[in-house]
């Protein structure tokens, strides 16, 4: 057994990353995602997609260009050309301490204090984040130097190094987080240290007998997934961000995943992990499925979001690859319907790997990015929807689409399939199939990109989400709607979009996402007027009994609901373990609470 033991945890792999060091290689430095990857306006007018990366990569895109024309009244004739030029901000200078940087030299982990190194660290993908980059003025905070440590050895090394010289360090992952949880803080005086944790990257154990491998903490998602699968095994660990989003991310997080009615969220798929802070390292040593010993103190590192240290390795659950992966669709008269539908299917837990309902606006919008198909594909497009109008009664303003992804062995998919169409059947579901299913899920990829064409044609816009019980989804949903309606109608905003859609199910309630963006001409300070929106949106959610958030987490931006709907008790209890395990507030990135950014 022991023999075992080591040599499984001795099967030590390098990955080579999606992402480089120089991460910019690849990535924009001032938008989401790829370089060669993008929605353009082409010569003729029409909005086209770059690159190969993805399925409608190198494809005109018509129906969406006419879209966008009639729901946000978009001059595409008039354009903002957002900053390519990092060097027209006028970016704070790197104040290092000698003693400090000669310190971190003994210890030889990689840093550099340039200056498009240290911005592109020092944001998230906010609303705000990337309007200042494309067209607003730099951050009034960035960090002051970049380091790049190896293993955990090294983030013990850093821990101890800034501890003692009052540093402050913030671990930065994959740079996708909507919440800004990675902003520098603004009147923190001290040197603030940026840990990027992307070489940090390697597979350290496989263990096939008890489907379990460890992962270096900043090892990004399809990365993991790449190398697990060519052993044949998943994590089914598969968030919106999965492309750029890094492990430890996940686990700082809170995340969860679009298949997670299979394989969980990132709780549940977690065995171990290790965190560093500046009194030690938290971790449970242990391999086994489950411990009765007390309080699990471990729990606190999934949503700790870089306020108590630096996750650095995830042991993880892992299972063998699928057999079949099949994807289908369903078509509701209305949202209602849909809700009901997955309410039902909740109730008897036979959710399969995804499924998730999108309404009306966002029905249309996905049909908007289809790319202009054969002669017969649009004959087909034709007959289908006479069917749906004129046979089964539907009205095209009213009707809702619900996507699904089952896995499984043929027999199981098939057995799955026939059962949920019974249960959407009975709520007046019919059949869209696999095409539109598979086109529903793989949009969810293409999506984040669209916000960077918007804001080049006066266009801001955002998403957000809360969790709710079942008996209050429908309310919520309609009084989102509204108070947002409301507000636009207060500020004089005519053209704006705002829709949601059911990502994920539970015994007791599901995932709601909202999409809210709006033509701002004519009004000054957009990124301002739109968070005023969310604001009053996300009291509403509250209101009508919905959590601050399902899988973004907190961070700065929904810090204010953070300390007003959480129980002093359990405030207490946070503040408390902050204080024991992180007495200088070295890990002073503000999220969650805000500690006085001296010693505490």
């Amino acid at each position: 057994m022991c023999e075992k033991e080591t040599e499984v945890q001795s099967q030590i792999v390098n990955i080579e990353s999606v992402i480089p060091k120089n991460r910019l290689a690849v990535l924009k430095w001032n938008g989401w995602g790829y370089k060669d990857s993008k929605f353009q306006v082409t010569e003729k007018g029409i909005i086209r997609f770059t690159g190969n990366r993805y399925a409608i990569g190198e494809t005109d895109l018509p129906f969406f260009t006419q879209w966008v024309q009639e729901v946000l009244n978009i001059d595409l004739n008039s354009r903002n050309v957002p900053r390519n030029n990092f060097e027209s901000l006028e970016l704070p200078l790197s104040i290092v301490p000698d003693d400090f940087l000669n310190a971190l030299k003994t210890i030889k982990i990689d840093y550099t204090v340039d200056d498009l190194a240290r911005l592109s660290r020092s944001h998230g993908q906010t609303l705000y984040d990337i309007y200042s980059l494309q067209h607003g003025k730099c951050y009034p905070r960035i960090s002051d130097i970049v380091v790049w440590p190896r293993n955990h050895e090294e983030v013990v090394n850093l821990v101890d190094l800034v501890n003692h010289h009052d540093v402050v360090l913030i671990p930065f992952g994959g740079g996708t987080s909507v919440s800004g949880a990675v902003t520098c803080p603004e009147n923190e005086k001290r040197c603030i240290v940026i840990v990027d944790t992307s070489q940090m990257n390697r597979l350290l154990w496989l263990d096939e007998s008890n489907l379990l491998a460890c992962f270096e903490a900043g090892i990004i998602g399809q990365d993991m997934e790449r190398e697990l699968r060519k052993q044949g095994y998943t994590c089914g660990h598969e968030p919106d961000s999965y492309e750029f989003s890094s492990l430890g991310g996940w686990v700082a997080t809170r995340a969860s995943g679009m298949k997670k009615n299979v394989y969980g969220n990132i709780e549940d798929l977690v065995i171990d992990a290790k965190m560093v802070t500046p009194k030690g390292v938290l971790e449970k040593n242990s391999k086994v499925p489950r411990m009765s010993c007390g309080p699990d103190f471990q729990q606190i590192i999934f949503g700790s979001e870089g306020t108590l240290g630096i996750i650095t390795e995830v042991a993880i659950k892992i299972r063998p690859l699928p057999k079949c992966s099949v994807y289908n669709s369903v078509i509701f008269p209305n949202f209602e319907s849909g809700v009901k539908c997955m309410r039902e299917v909740a109730r008897q837990r036979c959710q399969p790997a995804s499924i998730r309902l999108m309404d009306n606006t966002q029905f249309k919008f996905g049909q908007a990015l289809r790319p202009v198909g054969s002669i017969f594909g649009n004959m087909l497009d034709i007959l289908k929807r006479k069917y749906l109008t004129g046979i089964c009664g539907f009205r095209l303003d009213s009707v809702c689409v619900m996507t699904l992804l089952f896995e499984g062995t043929r027999s199981e998919v098939d057995n799955h399939k026939n059962r949920i169409f019974q249960i959407a059947a009975s709520f007046n579901g019919v059949i869209a199939g696999e095409k539109n299913g598979e086109r529903g899920y793989m949009l969810t990829f293409v999506i984040a990109y669209i916000r960077d064409l918007a804001l080049e044609y006066n266009v801001v816009a955002e998403s957000f989400e809360t969790s709710v019980p079942w008996n209050n989804t429908i309310l919520l949903c309609n009084s989102v709607k509204k108070t947002v309606e409301n507000e636009c109608k207060k500020l004089n905003i005519q053209h704006y979009l705002i829709s949601c859609r059911v990502t994920q199910t539970y015994d007791t309630g599901c995932c709601v996402y909202f999409y809210f963006g709006f033509n701002w001409t004519g009004l000054d300070d957009p990124v301002l007027i739109y968070h005023h929106i969310e604001s009053a949106a996300r009291d509403t959610i509250i209101a009508s009994g919905g959590s601050i958030s399902h899988h973004h987490g907190v961070g700065k931006l929904r810090a204010h609901w953070y300390k007003k709907n959480t129980p002093k008790t359990v405030l207490s209890l946070y503040s408390a373990s902050k204080k024991n395990l992180d007495p200088k507030n070295v890990f002073a990135v503000g999220n969650l609470i805000t500690f006085p950014l001296s010693k505490l």
